[in-house]
């Protein structure tokens, strides 16, 4: 058997709800998508550079968070070795270890919770140069 264009199943016209023929079917993909865009209402030009921002910008604060979670372990570490061992239950490296992993929890969680503000003002100051190294583009 030869294959040409042919021997392939043309797409027939299909029928939506109502016998309306759909008659885009020939359309790329591309036309498709940008019908279905201006349908919506967004044919803002700066729409997509927008949400692009958005998802930059909770990425930042994200980072931020995580930085403040990163600096109150370091602080809450530092702070739990000045504090005397004391035998009641024994100084274990499994009592260490679990002990690490609880103050990694609750230093996520202070961060989350808004912490001591390290965040806001490390996403402040990078939003800040951020825009300054774009005017710069």
């Amino acid at each position: 058997m030869r294959i040409d264009s042919n021997n392939f199943i043309q797409p027939s016209p299909v029928s939506r709800t109502g016998g309306t023929p759909v008659v885009d079917q020939g359309a790329s993909f591309a036309e498709q998508l940008e019908k279905a865009a201006k349908a919506a209402g967004r044919t803002a030009p700066g729409a997509a550079d927008a949400a692009a921002q958005a998802a930059e910008d909770a990425k930042l604060k994200a980072t931020c968070k995580e930085m403040e979670a990163v600096f109150l372990n370091m602080m809450l570490t530092r702070m739990r070795a000045t504090v005397p061992k004391g035998n009641l239950l024994g100084n274990s490296s499994e009592e260490q270890m679990l002990t690490s992993l609880l103050d990694t929890e609750l230093t996520k969680n202070m961060a989350q919770a808004g912490g001591m503000g390290l965040a806001d003002m490390l996403y402040r100051q990078l939003k800040k140069n951020d825009v300054k190294g774009q005017a710069l583009r």
